[in-house]
C-alpha cells in the first residue's frame, strides 16, 4: 500500500475519534462513505464495496469502542445488569444482519445507509429525543430491542449509540446512564460485526490483499491507531467547545458524504 493510502487512512482515524469524542457520534457515519471512496479510488470491484466499507468501519470500532466503555466505567456510568441483559439479543441480531448484508446488492446497502444517516442528521439538526414514558422492559422486551438495536447497527455499521441510547432514554435511564451503557452495548456489536462480515465475506473474490471477508486489516490499524488517542482530545473539548451547533453542522456532514457515497456506488 502506497504511501498517500496509508495518510488518508491515517488522516481519517483522527477525524472519525476526534468527532467521536467530541460528539458521541461519528463512527460509521463518517468512514463508510470516506472508506467506500478510498476503495473504490484503489480499484476495489464495485460489487463488494459497500460490504468492504461496513466490514471494515466495524472492525475499526471495536478499539475505539473499548477505550470509550473505559472511560464511562471509571465514572460508574455502565449499568452492567442491563447490559449483560441485552448483550445476547445483540449478538445475534448483529451477525444475523452481517449474513444479509452479504447477500444485499451494494446500491441497496448503500441506499439504506444514507437514508439511516439522513434520519440520524434530522435528529442532531431538530434536537429531537424521546420523552421518557416508560421503565425498562423485561427480559423479551429487551431482547427484542437488542435484536433491532443489533441489526440495524449492522447494517450501517455503527456501534449503536444513536439507537440505544435512545432507546434507554425513553425507558427513564438517566442521560449519563444511558450514554455510558450505549458504549458497553457498542463493544459487542462492534466485535459481532467484525466477526460477522469476516465470515459471511470469506471466499469474496476481489478484495484487496490482506482482506479477511469484507475487513481490510490495514485500513482498521491504520484507523484504529490514531482515533484511539483523538477521541479523548474531543472528549475534552466537548466542554468546551459549543457542540449543539458543531452538532448542527456534523449533521449536515453526514447528509453531504453519504450523497457522496451514493454517487461513488452509482458511478464507480
Amino acid at each position: 500500500m502506497s504511501i498517500e493510502w496509508v495518510l488518508a487512512y491515517l488522516a481519517l482515524g483522527a477525524v472519525v475519534g476526534f468527532m467521536a469524542g467530541l460528539l458521541g457520534v461519528g463512527g460509521g457515519g463518517i468512514m463508510v462513505p470516506i472508506l467506500t471512496a478510498l476503495f473504490a479510488a484503489q480499484g476495489v470491484d464495485q460489487v463488494h464495496l459497500v460490504h468492504m466499507a461496513l466490514g471494515t468501519s466495524m472492525a475499526s470500532i471495536v478499539i475505539t469502542s473499548f477505550a470509550s466503555v473505559r472511560a464511562h466505567n471509571s465514572h460508574k456510568a455502565v449499568l452492567w445488569p442491563v447490559v449483560w441483559k441485552i448483550t445476547p439479543a445483540i449478538l445475534i441480531g448483529t451477525f444475523a444482519s452481517t449474513w444479509l448484508a452479504a447477500l444485499l446488492p451494494t446500491k441497496f446497502l448503500g441506499i439504506f445507509f444514507s437514508c439511516f444517516m439522513g434520519y440520524v442528521a434530522l435528529q442532531m439538526i431538530l434536537n429531537i429525543k424521546p420523552k421518557p414514558s416508560r421503565q425498562l422492559p423485561g427480559t423479551m422486551g429487551t431482547s427484542i430491542a437488542g435484536l433491532l438495536i443489533g441489526g440495524i447497527s449492522a447494517l450501517v455499521a455503527i456501534g449503536g449509540g444513536s439507537l440505544s441510547v435512545a432507546f434507554l432514554s425513553w425507558c427513564n435511564v438517566r442521560i449519563q446512564n444511558a450514554i455510558g451503557t450505549s458504549a458497553a452495548i457498542g463493544m459487542p456489536i462492534a466485535l459481532a460485526g467484525s466477526i460477522g462480515y469476516m465470515i459471511n465475506g470469506w471466499g469474496a473474490e476481489n478484495t484487496p490483499d490482506y482482506s479477511v471477508g469484507y475487513v481490510f486489516f490495514p485500513a482498521v490499524v491504520l484507523i484504529s491507531i490514531v482515533s484511539y488517542f483523538t477521541a479523548p482530545i474531543g472528549a475534552r473539548l466537548a466542554h468546551k467547545l459549543p457542540v449543539a451547533t458543531l452538532k448542527k453542522v456534523f449533521a449536515a456532514l453526514l447528509v453531504f458524504l453519504s450523497l457522496k457515497m451514493l454517487q461513488t456506488i452509482f458511478t464507480s
